[in-house]
């Protein structure tokens, strides 16, 4: 039997590591809608907002110096606070939306945090109205401030089809959320921590109770097993009862 050598000095990412990031660049180097001379990626300023595969919003930020830093540091590593603190699973994340305000980054930067501020609010109670759940996952409360008007934003899947299948699997999901929980619980028991990283808690075991029980509804009645070629429909009397 003939075996397959594995390359340990490899410096290659895993290949659904490397197409998500490549999704990621390709959003990123779409036309800036307010400025269409210039990519997305380059916008100084603006709001953003991450959706999970059921369309469900799930965090909303700012970002006073472009969503290339902002977004890479939020899905391509450990370096934000949502991400290390398991606020925020990347691994969740299916849509991005950002808003650019070019007018705000033209400003000084730091001027931009005050300007941005209700823009963030706005988007945020528009991400509470859409929310199945009325929360997102955000450990800090966003400042009140007036609503103000929006412009378009550009909204980017960044989970390619090859993976969409893998990625979306429920069973998939619900193990990785739990987990998820299981890490935020651990870090608020070892720390003293704010009452909105509670709050996150508390909005994530509901996530994954909704979850849950609709894959356990969406079962009802299902009497066939997955076999090595595909479904396959369970005989009778297979297992016997007595």
């Amino acid at each position: 039997m003939s075996t397959r050598r594995i390359d340990l000095t490899t410096t290659l990412l895993p290949r659904e590591v490397q197409a998500i990031r490549d999704a990621i660049t390709a959003a990123l180097r779409r036309p800036d809608p307010q400025r269409p001379g210039q990519t997305i990626g380059k916008a100084k300023a603006g709001i953003y907002a991450f959706y999970d595969y059921d369309g469900e919003p799930i965090y909303v930020g700012q970002t006073a110096e472009g969503f290339g830093v902002r977004l890479g540091r939020h899905l391509t590593g450990q370096r934000s606070d949502a991400v290390a603190k398991y606020v925020l699973d990347p691994f969740e994340v299916h849509t991005v939306s950002m808003w650019s305000l070019p007018h705000i980054g033209d400003l000084p930067s730091r001027a931009r945090k005050a300007a941005l501020d209700p823009y963030e609010y706005t988007v945020y109670q528009k991400l509470l109205e859409a929310s199945a759940f009325n929360a997102i996952l955000n450990e800090g409360d966003i400042p009140e401030a007036e609503p103000v008007e929006l412009p378009e934003p550009l909204t980017c899947t960044i989970i390619p089809d090859s993976i969409f299948p893998d990625r979306s699997h429920p069973d998939t999901r619900i193990a990785r959320r739990a987990q998820t929980i299981s890490l935020l619980a651990k870090n608020i028991s070892e720390r003293k921590v704010s009452r909105g990283l509670r709050r996150t808690l508390l909005t994530q075991t509901e996530r994954l109770n909704d979850l849950a029980r609709a894959r356990y509804e969406a079962l009802d009645g299902v009497i066939e097993v997955e076999g090595a070629e595909g479904v396959v429909e369970e005989p009778e009397g297979l297992f016997p009862t007595s």
